[in-house]
């Protein structure tokens, strides 16, 4: 990514507003400590039958208005926490609505696995759009194709630069990029060109319908430093499974970094049974104090000034894809 150094905002300056959700606080200071700007003011409230209130106590009248705000769990309060906000600044008569999505929930359900299924990350993006949105700022959608599911601009950002950041500044030896299965090779491949480090790839073959068995690795990670990268963190058994096969095939240390940890059912149990040398996540997601004491190998980075510079570049009417040109 290239050197996103604060800049003085044009004089247009005075009608960006930056507003966050329930679920994305303390991410949302940090992005206005970056554009130093001040939090634009809302109370985010909740009545005794668990219905959501949102007052807004900044005036947006023709403002261009960026609500930042994660659909992570608790998913389905998060995302109407999302659609309400938007709608209470359509209706206050912002000039321009971005919500930003750090995590995109529902992003693994975009495509009909079997008969009689919804295809749900379309119908949340049409809820995002006809709730008032304008345009959309996300972060490592699971699949490059739901950016096709909105009917509105979204401009798609990789916390790649972040993540393969810190761990070029590890400095670590003899490192080589694992994809945990084939799906993952082109963003493996990315890490791999950003690292200037050789890329293996985990060998999975089905067995069953709903079962497959990792059994080789192609490439070699003998004595070598593997590190993994995925868009995502769930349940852990995927990046668990090749890190147990790097190990049969004599590799030395074992890293894995994702763009959102989400820590869900076993992952816990199973990262730390993993012995991962080092877990390396976003702060897309907010940090649970549950997941910060059962793993103490676990490192937060945080994407507040990926997010910010292009929050600057969109306010400012400049591209964003400018920042990952290498």
């Amino acid at each position: 990514m290239k050197s996103a150094q604060p800049s003085s905002f044009s004089n247009e300056s005075a009608d960006l507003r930056v507003f966050a959700g329930s679920s994305s606080g303390v991410l949302t200071d940090k992005i206005c400590r970056y554009l130093e700007v001040d939090r634009g003011r809302a109370i985010v409230a909740t009545f005794p039958d668990g219905e959501t209130l949102i007052k807004l106590e900044d005036d947006v009248r023709g403002k261009d208005c960026f609500i930042v705000q994660s659909t992570c769990p608790p998913v389905n309060e998060n995302l109407m926490t999302l659609l309400i906000f938007i709608d209470s600044l359509r209706r206050a008569s912002a000039r321009r609505i971005t919500a930003v999505i750090p995590y995109f929930g529902y992003a693994r359900q975009d495509r009909k696995s079997e008969g009689r299924t919804p295809i749900t990350a379309k119908l949340v993006a049409n809820m995002i759009t006809k709730a008032g949105a304008d345009r959309v700022l996300a972060m490592n959608l699971h699949a490059d194709q739901i950016q096709g599911f909105f009917d509105i601009p979204v401009d798609h950002l990789t916390a790649g630069p972040v993540l393969s950041g810190h761990f070029a500044r590890m400095n670590v030896s003899e490192p080589v990029v694992l994809s945990p299965d084939v799906g993952n090779i082109k963003y493996s491949s990315d890490f791999a060109a950003r690292l200037g480090c050789d890329l293996a790839i985990v060998d999975k073959r089905r067995i069953a319908v709903d079962a497959a068995v990792a059994t080789n690795i192609i490439g070699n990670v003998k004595g070598k430093t593997v590190l993994m990268f995925d868009d995502m963190i769930t349940t852990a058994g995927t990046v668990c499974e090749a890190a147990r096969l790097a190990r049969e095939h004599g590799a030395d240390r074992i890293f894995v970094g994702a763009a959102h940890g989400i820590f869900a059912g076993p992952a816990l149990d199973r990262l730390k049974e993993a012995r991962f040398a080092g877990i390396a996540v976003t702060d897309s997601i907010p940090e649970n104090s549950t997941v910060r004491a059962a793993l103490d190998n676990l490192t937060v980075l945080s994407v507040a000034e990926l997010i910010g510079e292009a929050i600057r570049r969109i306010h400012e009417h400049r591209s964003v894809s400018a920042l990952f040109e290498r």
